[in-house]
């Protein structure tokens, strides 16, 4: 006569929530957010699309005009170009060096966007993207 063993398995039933009845999760601020929103690593609801320099702001307002128009690198307010203003990198040493090498001066005032090596590069290489 073989050993007999019974074992029982019991099973809960758990009902299928409906969209409408989805539970709530408070987070550390103590704010009622879905557990269908997708959040950030830090609990706050994340963002859903756009882009950050879509919206003009104070810190963003350097960057052009909102319509997507940008200075092309070698335009004297672009990325390269305004390097040579009196107020870039290198038009500062200009600056300071003084005399001929000045903004105004006989060699500095050819780099501006009006002289003949800065106002040939504004010509062919400057403009808006």
């Amino acid at each position: 006569m073989g050993n007999s063993s019974s074992s029982t398995t019991t099973f809960t039933l758990i009902p299928k929530l409906r969209s409408s009845d989805q539970p709530t999760i408070t987070n550390h601020n103590n704010t009622t957010m879905s557990s269908q929103q997708p959040t950030t690593s830090q609990g706050g609801p994340k963002a859903t699309g756009g882009m950050s320099g879509a919206v003009p702001t104070p810190a963003n307002a350097h960057l052009g005009d909102q319509t997507g128009e940008k200075p092309k690198a070698f335009d004297s307010g672009g990325a390269i170009g305004k390097q040579f203003n009196a107020t870039g990198a290198i038009g500062q040493i200009g600056e300071a060096v003084g005399g001929p090498l000045s903004s105004s001066g006989v060699i500095g005032k050819q780099f501006t966007d009006k002289g003949a090596i800065g106002g040939t590069i504004q010509d062919t290489l400057g403009g808006t993207k």
